[in-house]
């Protein structure tokens, strides 16, 4: 009965799945006949996700609390992140899966809603917070290096290539950017008067961001080689 339509994944399919991609899983998603229900799932679950980073936050700003930089943050991550692996030629490589990937990525964030502060002092929120940031950053590093060598097929040296250019671009563009507000206070030393619960992380995010200026020239010369070279060889076959 090969011709039946395939239903639609319902929202508990779609939970379900969610929760297995994030566990290593292997799952499969319909993006070609089903993209919008996956889509408006995983764009509900980044803006929860967005909303809970700063629901408890002092200095953010408006968009931050309405959890828009994380929608913006969806959209421009899955653009990028097509962007630069399409040169390498991977298998069944689209903007729409893309999209539907980062979005099961955003879960994890869900971390940084739990308001330690409230139960601990300034100094071990500060450590707990570091500890989140550390694990969800490993946790989606974790689950780009399997959707490129599985969903995109491409070998582990362009996928630890493709992984260095995104990280080290990404970390400094957030350094950059300074969206919490207390990055580039580092340099003069924060007043005990302005510290938060989240220094220790964002301190960690600096320092990874001064990192990234010396790794991404490296890793960039590395991405241009490899696109070569797939190139080179795709004409051979």
């Amino acid at each position: 009965m090969s011709g039946l339509p395939v239903l639609p994944p319902t929202l508990r399919e779609l939970i379900a799945t969610q929760f297995a991609f994030l566990a290593f899983r292997p799952v499969r998603i319909n993006v070609r006949e089903h993209f919008w229900r996956w889509f408006l799932f995983v764009l509900a679950v980044t803006w929860i996700a967005g909303v809970g980073r700063y629901w408890d936050h002092p200095a953010a700003h408006a968009w931050q609390y309405a959890g828009l930089g994380s929608v913006a943050y969806l959209f421009c991550l899955s653009t990028l992140l097509f962007l630069v692996v399409w040169p390498l030629k991977p298998r069944n490589w689209s903007w729409r899966g893309v999209l539907v990937f980062v979005g099961l990525t955003s879960l994890p964030a869900l971390l940084y809603a739990i308001p330690i502060e409230r139960f601990t002092d300034l100094e071990a929120a500060q450590a707990v917070n570091a500890w989140f940031l550390g694990i969800v950053a490993v946790w989606r590093v974790a689950l780009l290096a399997r959707y490129l060598a599985t969903a995109a097929d491409l070998q582990w040296p362009c996928v630890l290539i493709v992984m260095l250019l995104l990280l080290s671009g990404i970390v400094f563009s957030l350094a950059m950017l300074n969206l919490e507000h207390v990055v580039f206070d580092l340099m003069a030393g924060i007043r005990e008067s302005d510290a938060s619960p989240n220094d220790t992380a964002y301190a960690i995010v600096f320092m990874l961001g001064a990192l990234s200026t010396l790794v991404f020239p490296v890793a960039l010369l590395s991405y241009l080689g490899a696109i070569v070279w797939r190139f080179r060889a795709a004409k051979l076959r």
